[in-house]
């Protein structure tokens, strides 16, 4: 099955549904089956299947048909964070070796300067005007609204993502057609969107999760797109909307339920609100519960795996708020079509409590990462995909993530695994964020040490952070140091940059 096959499908089966929303602009499955054709011939008039075609924009329609028609015409859709550095975009760009770049607008003026170290990118098109460079409403527009004819291999890559590289530098994940649908149909079984689906984006389609737009259209949903996340916007568009679900980042759904005006909207549409992309503290997740009721759930995944893995229903989250507390620190168990366990250092598995780290085995595990053999052959041991994520697991089945492997801090010869530090500050009420690294330190190896945002109008002190640390964990895991900040660094999905602020604070250790 291809990518585009979901598209194809729904616009001979229901061509007259609603399949997109955005702004003023309405979609139906009919016209997305036909601009999705256009768009994969006319990439064919520009460069060659297996080429790569960068992307950069923000949630756009254009860019739901790019999803899918890029895809068709054998090509590899590559993925560009809008909120990277130019410099950042072009070295992506020329990693990926792309022929054409399709860029909004608005980030035309700051990617020109680039296109000069790109000797190998042939073709720019534009969504909007595009001055000395063609429209992709002129060029898409004026190619024909049938199948191209090629034949396309599921074993070709579909998208190309690159890491966020929150511990590194960005690695180019292949993900093929079969990947992405072996993704997509395990989310349709465990996540059971409906036909009568209204589900917002609120997460940068440049980011995996936007795997969500085909997993809501393979059951004839529609979506309903937002360009940025804004939390006034989000709960606006809700209530306007009629929105029945949404996923977002544990940062998006903290900003929404500290936003001064949740009370103001009725939200009562919604029924399923999924998070993901990052760690949920516990505070956070009994706040939204609380607000929104029994309808929050969660997966793990990775840009490596297309989406999913694990999966934390509602029905036990309701187990979790009804006594069972220690399952809101869970992220799930496995999903129908995942092979996942938790392993120590020799790949053999973990008992039950013991922490180790997560193993993937699947067909939706990435082909390979992107001329890189060296960072393939590390990510792989015995047919398993090495997460780089440490968990445990409980006798039940249920995991629980403990910290990135490259975030643990070792401290005076113990390890000290940041989530549980920040879950613990999180209980302070002037948290807003916490973010807990390791600093040098010259005697004990690192610090521990914690670095805060406050939440508006609120105050606390170093004394009275490490204080709350201290009455609730063992004394070598509390901060030996606190640092304020306005705001912490974040990818666009909202996850916390801990290299950067190990970086930028390495002499306060």
């Amino acid at each position: 099955m291809l990518v585009s096959d979901i598209i194809e499908l729904n616009g001979r089966k229901t061509p007259e549904r609603i399949a997109v929303i955005s702004g003023e602009r309405i979609v139906t499955f009919g016209e997305l089956r036909d601009a999705v054709r256009r768009v994969a011939n006319a990439m064919l008039e520009l460069a060659e299947p297996g080429d790569r075609i960068g992307i950069l924009a923000e949630n756009l329609p254009e860019y739901v048909e790019c999803y899918y028609g890029v895809p068709a015409a054998g090509m590899a859709l590559t993925f560009l964070n809008y909120r990277l550095h130019p410099k950042e975009w072009a070295w992506i760009l020329d990693n990926a070796d792309a022929s054409v770049l399709i860029v909004q607008e608005k980030y035309l003026e700051a990617i020109e300067p680039m296109l000069a170290e790109l000797p190998r990118l042939r073709h720019v098109v534009v969504i909007g005007e595009g001055g000395d460079h063609p429209s992709y409403t002129d060029l898409v527009g004026a190619a024909a609204a049938e199948l191209p004819d090629i034949d396309v291999d599921e074993d070709s890559t579909a998208w190309l993502l690159y890491t966020s590289g929150t511990t590194g530098f960005p690695k180019g994940a292949m993900l093929t057609h079969r990947n992405l649908t072996v993704a997509m149909i395990a989310s349709v079984i465990e996540y059971e969107p409906q036909p009568d689906e209204r589900s917002l984006i609120a997460f940068p389609l440049c980011h995996v999760a936007g795997y969500h737009v085909p997993v809501n259209h393979m059951r004839g949903g529609r979506i309903v797109l937002t360009p940025l996340f804004e939390p006034e916007l989000w709960m606006q568009i809700v209530d306007e909307q009629g929105i029945t679900s949404t996923a977002l980042a544990p940062t998006m759904l903290n900003m929404i339920l500290q936003h001064p005006k949740i009370h103001d909207y009725s939200l009562a549409t919604l029924r399923s609100i999924g998070y993901g992309a990052a760690a949920m503290p516990v505070e956070v997740l009994r706040t939204a519960i609380q607000r929104f009721g029994p309808i929050v759930f969660s997966g793990f995944g990775m840009t490596e795996l297309g989406g999913n893995v694990l999966t934390f229903p509602k029905s036990d989250h309701v187990r979790a708020v009804n006594g069972e507390e220690h399952l809101l620190a869970s992220c799930g168990t496995p999903m129908c079509l995942a092979d996942v366990k938790v392993v120590d250092e020799q790949m053999n598995e973990c008992p039950p409590g013991v922490v180790g780290e997560i193993v993937i085995r699947g067909e939706q595990v990435l082909k390979g990462y992107f001329r890189n053999e060296e960072g393939t052959k590390k990510a792989f041991e015995g047919g398993w995909f090495r997460t780089g994520d440490m968990a445990r697991r409980d006798e039940e089945g249920f995991f629980y993530i403990v910290d990135r492997m490259k975030d643990m801090i070792i401290t005076g010869g113990e390890n000290v695994y940041s989530r549980e530090v920040e879950e613990v500050l999180y209980m302070h009420p002037s948290v807003f964020e916490a973010a807990v690294v390791g600093l040098p330190d010259p005697v004990w190896g690192e610090n521990v040490t914690a670095v805060i945002v406050l939440r508006p109008g609120h105050t606390a002190t170093e004394a009275e952070i490490i204080a709350t640390a201290r009455d609730r964990l063992a004394s070598y895991k509390k901060p030996k140091k606190v640092i304020f900040v306005e705001e912490l660094p974040k990818t666009v999905s909202g996850k916390i940059i801990k290299r950067e602020l190990r970086d930028r604070f390495a002499d306060k250790g």
